[in-house]
């Protein structure tokens, strides 16, 4: 494998690690983990164990990250929910985001943007993952 070939892998999968954290960081809030929001199953878990952290930057997930040996069964089965369809998501979009989306720069929802640009290109199984994501966090 050529070098660059071989900078623009590692690239790339450096990029589908932000995706997941994007979309780890999107699902962990749409579980109601953010203070005073949602009503998923971590709604309580938050409240009693991150009420004085300041919601943002991922500070909320740090805490709960903190105190999972604490968190109730139902916010330990949610999140392992969640860590589960993330590993999918990587698993099924990985290669649509080295092909579709190797010149767009990491942070920002740029690659989950320009792989909903580039929906009619994505193979089925990332096309079903992207629309299984949607339907969850509508």
């Amino acid at each position: 494998m050529e070098q660059s070939s071989k900078v623009r892998k590692s690239g790339i999968t450096a990029i589908m690690i932000v995706v997941v954290a994007l979309l780890t960081g999107l699902t962990f809030a749409a579980t109601g983990a953010a203070q005073g929001q949602g009503q998923g199953p971590c709604k309580e878990d938050a409240a009693k164990f991150c009420k004085d952290v300041q919601p943002g930057g991922g500070r909320i997930m740090k805490c709960m990250k903190e105190h999972e040996n604490e968190l109730s069964p139902a916010c330990k089965q949610r999140i392992a929910e969640v860590k589960k369809g993330v590993r999918e998501f990587r698993e099924a979009c990985q290669d649509d985001a080295m092909k579709l989306c190797q010149d767009v720069k990491p942070g920002g929802g740029r690659i989950v943007r320009c792989l909903k640009e580039h929906e009619n290109e994505l193979s089925p199984e990332c096309k079903a993952k992207m629309e299984k994501g949607r339907k969850r966090n509508r």
